[in-house]
Order: structure tokens, then C-alpha cells, then sequence
């Protein structure tokens, strides 16, 4: 299931405050970006124990329970971990996941907050998640009966939001530093084969292994470390960046040097998984600072602008490639950088070209 409306980790706890209080709401979202997280801090917000079942895990009979004999006349019993005196939060992780016959075991608890004489306490909020089929990840298509039942939101990933929680959960500066210079690369799509990608969680996971090596990272061993570390958790092309932006801080490069000419672009072969990092930030910095439309341009932006053309002919010099890959269209075929500039950059290309051969 996709969805044009989306919402942000920032913004889900109020959605969830005013709707899974009245209604199930069922959480979708690609593998990683924190959902299972996001419902347990809401839980904790509302004081309510989060009880988390596992949609993929599950058999029927773990949600109707067994049937006894009393008095006569048999009746179910659900298992003691739903069947509970005081109001919790009942999350269905993995929900779309589940064999069809479990979707079906969850119709009433999910619509009367019922199974079988057993009623979820008053106050009790019950959510479910799970991903997309185009997440190439475990999914069942989910029957209309059980679609009906639900309140459907769509979670995306939101850097600022991430890097916002990460300054406060202690993941590793390089891993904050760096995402604040590329935001795109904290998420990418599921690939269709088995290998790492990059999500929130692989860059949590990354923080923790780089914390416990310690100081090893920053010893003899340390790029063989990250190394190994970045590239069995994110997609190769954001672990190459990453290990690149390691090297610009090993090696006192940076694109803000560059910018103000307190540096230059490195030339030397060996250099040139560096190169190609800084082109691809210089690249995002352009899509950030330049505005659309050229008359919304102040003069400082125009300034900018301007010592970018100068800086684009000096990459060239260097490598025709890489330069071109900074005013290239994206994947997905769009333009990230305004026309006015590619006009611009067009038209003064040759007289920077001129200038510098004069030097």
C-alpha cells in the first residue's frame, strides 16, 4: 500500500494521541526507519505497558487461546499475556506479514476489543504495523475485511527528525556529522537482493559498533575498521561517502575550506573517492542554497552562486567526470539544481575557463 499523505516521526505521537485512543491505527512504512520504536515511546508517553506480538510468529490459537470446560459448556481462554486487568498498548508488529488465518484470529480483537468473553480494558490502544510489498520485505496483501478495520498512516524518514533524536541518544558524532552534511543518504530503498542498506536503524547499529571498538577506530586499524563496519551495514555507495568524509577529517579537507579558498579540490589519484565525496556535498549544497526562481536570489546567494561556477571549471581541471556529475540529473531523472544556474553556469563557463588559462 502507498500513500501520497505522509508523516513524519515528529509528527506521528499527535496523530497517534488522537486517533489510536478512539480507533486501531495500523503504522506502514519501509523496514527500518523506527516504527516499532516510535509505538513503544508513545506507549511509554500514555504510561501503558507496550505488549509487542509478532505478527510472523504467531498461530491462531496464541490470540483465541485454548478452549476449557466449565460447567459444561467449553470457552476459549487467551493467553495471559493479552488477557490483562489494567489498559496497555496491544502492538501488532509485522500484522500484514501474518498467515491469512492469524489476520482473521485478530478481526475482533482489532474492531470490538473482544476475544472471545475476554475485553480489552478501558483506556487499552491497539496499533499494528508493518512494510510494503515494494519494500521487498515480508508482506501478505491484507484482506478489505481487515483494511476496514484500521486507520492507515504512512510513515516516512525524516533526517532532521533523526539527527535531532540522535544528539540526544549518543550515536557517534562522525555518524551525526556526516548525515548533517548528507541527509539523503539516511535512507535508501530495500534492494531486491540480499545486502545492507541504508536506514535509521542500520546507522544506529553502525554507532554502536563504532562505539564499542573504542579507540581502535582512530588507530593503525582504523580505516580497515570502518571499513568493514560501514560497508556491512548501509549501501556501498553511502558507505564509500562515508569513509571519504572520515578521510576529509583525517585530512583537515572539507567543503567549507574549498568554498572559501582556504583549500582545494584534491587532485591526487589517490584521492579520489575524496573527490568524488565533496562533489557529491557540493552538489546537495547547491540543491539547498540556491533558490528556484533567480530573482529570489540575494546578493550573498548570487556571490555564491558565482564562486560556484569557479569552483565547478576547477573540478573539471581535475576530473571532466565528476564535475559533470554535479550538475547531472538525479536517478529518477529530475534536475535537483535550478535552471537559472545551469544557464548561468553555461554562459560564464567559458570566460572562467579563459580566466584561469591566463593565470
Amino acid at each position: 500500500m502507498q500513500s501520497s499523505v505522509t508523516v513524519t516521526p515528529a509528527a506521528l505521537p499527535e496523530v497517534l494521541l488522537h486517533v489510536a485512543v478512539v480507533r486501531p491505527v495500523f503504522l506502514w512504512g519501509a523496514p527500518g526507519i523506527g516504527k516499532s520504536a516510535m509505538v513503544r515511546q508513545f506507549a511509554d508517553q500514555l504510561g501503558l505497558e507496550c505488549v509487542s506480538l509478532l505478527g510472523t510468529q504467531l498461530a491462531p490459537e496464541d490470540l483465541i487461546g485454548v478452549p476449557q470446560i466449565a460447567d459444561g459448556r467449553s470457552r476459549f481462554c487467551p493467553p495471559e499475556q493479552i488477557a490483562r486487568d489494567e489498559p496497555y498498548c496491544l502492538f501488532l508488529d509485522e500484522l500484514n506479514a501474518a498467515a491469512p488465518d492469524v489476520q482473521k484470529a485478530f478481526y475482533s480483537l482489532i474492531l470490538d476489543r473482544r476475544i472471545g468473553t475476554y475485553e480489552l480494558p478501558a483506556g487499552s490502544v491497539v496499533i499494528g504495523a508493518g512494510n510494503r510489498a515494494t519494500d521487498n520485505a515480508l508482506a501478505r496483501p491484507m484482506s478489505s475485511a481487515l483494511a476496514n478495520r484500521l486507520v492507515h498512516v504512512h510513515l516516512r524518514a525524516s533526517a532532521a527528525d533523526w539527527l535531532t533524536w540522535a544528539v540526544h541518544a549518543g550515536i557517534h558524532p562522525w555518524i551525526v556529522e556526516y548525515l548533517t552534511q548528507r541527509p539523503d543518504h539516511l535512507w535508501s530503498a530495500p534492494p531486491k537482493t540480499e545486502e545492507p542498506f541504508s536506514t535509521p536503524r542500520s546507522w544506529h547499529m553502525l554507532s554502536d559498533t563504532l562505539t564499542s571498538y573504542g579507540d581502535a577506530v582512530n588507530g593503525p586499524r582504523g580505516t580497515e575498521i570502518v571499513g568493514l563496519l560501514a560497508h556491512g551495514t548501509l549501501t556501498a555507495t553511502h558507505a564509500a561517502g562515508f569513509l571519504a568524509y572520515l578521510k576529509t577529517v583525517r585530512n583537515a579537507y572539507g567543503l567549507e575550506a574549498i568554498l572559501k579558498g582556504d583549500a582545494r579540490w584534491p587532485a591526487a589519484p589517490a584521492d579520489r573517492d575524496l573527490l568524488y565525496f565533496l562533489a557529491e556535498t557540493f552538489r546537495a549544497r547547491l540543491a539547498k542554497d540556491l533558490p528556484a526562481d533567480k530573482r529570489h536570489a540575494s546578493a550573498s546567494v548570487r556571490q555564491f552562486a558565482f564562486r560556484a561556477k569557479g569552483l565547478l571549471v576547477e573540478l573539471a581541471e581535475i576530473s571532466l567526470e565528476i564535475a559533470q556529475l554535479v550538475i547531472a540529473d538525479d536517478d529518477a531523472g529530475n534536475t535537483p539544481l535550478p535552471g537559472w544556474f545551469l544557464i548561468d553556469a553555461a554562459k560564464d563557463m567559458p570566460r572562467l575557463v579563459a580566466a584561469r588559462a591566463g593565470k
